[in-house]
């Protein structure tokens, strides 16, 4: 074990994926087990063999297969894992309330839409956790605790954070709901109407890349905040690309 105690720089969550990829023989089965992504799994398995310093698995057509360096680690992982087990039946026997606080952040309008409504069910659930929401389109560093959990638009969580896949949300075109009397009825007669663009870290979403590449010429209003262009779009402005969250009675999904 000397190649692991000097790179000892590992954590539960690394062990427990590397112990799912075990058992379960494919970075997809490990991901069904623990209910994360795919993406998720690959990408902590990776940069847990770089900390180590060698594999863990072969990667074979039919499967993870565990190498000498994995067969070794596999045991005391073991070992690990039934400690673990036994302190959630000790916790569990003792019937421990949680407790403490969290800090949560999401962007303005998940905050606004979401966030609201699910917390009072979670605080009943646990009302011995105190919880700071901080509502922010700004990025938070995770490592040192500004935040301990974030709540992301994001199809990849960076590699040192472990992502689960909440919900999906669609994108439409909207118009101000009183503004839609002649509104298109597909992305082809986009070029007939005013459009609201985005502008900063807002432009290098997809829908506004390809907006940019194809209509910049009707683009009237840049935004770089999704809320910012639903009002604009509410008031008649022009017509916005919008996730489905931005719904409200003052706009029209197209």
């Amino acid at each position: 074990m000397q190649s692991f105690a000097q790179n000892w720089a590992m954590d539960w969550n690394s062990l427990k994926i590397f112990l799912a990829i075990a058992t379960e023989g494919s970075l997809n089965g490990a991901a069904k087990a623990l209910d994360i992504n795919h993406s998720t799994v690959f990408r902590r398995l990776n940069r847990f063999e770089k900390e180590l310093g060698g594999r863990l698995f072969e990667r074979l057509h039919e499967g993870y297969q565990l190498t000498v360096m994995g067969e070794e680690l596999l045991a005391h992982a073991r070992e690990i894992e039934e400690k673990f087990f036994d302190l959630e039946r000790h916790v569990v026997g003792q019937d421990l309330q949680p407790r403490g606080k969290i800090k949560i952040t999401a962007p303005n309008n998940i905050a606004y839409r979401y966030l609201s409504r699910y917390l009072k069910d979670f605080r009943l659930r646990y009302p011995e956790i105190e919880v700071d929401v901080l509502a922010s389109n700004l990025e938070f560093n995770m490592a040192n605790r500004q935040a301990d959990i974030a709540v992301r638009a994001t199809p990849a969580p960076p590699d040192y954070l472990v992502g689960r896949l909440v919900r999906k949300i669609g994108w439409s075109v909207y118009s101000g709901a009183q503004h839609d009397h002649c509104a298109p009825t597909s992305l082809e007669t986009l070029s007939d109407y005013p459009l609201i663009g985005a502008v900063g870290n807002m432009a290098n979403l997809p829908g506004f890349v390809w907006l940019e590449r194809h209509h910049a010429e009707q683009i009237v209003i840049r935004c770089d905040d999704l809320v910012s262009m639903s009002y604009f779009a509410a008031e008649g402005n022009g017509l916005a690309f919008l996730p489905d969250d931005q719904l409200r009675p003052k706009l029209k999904r197209l």
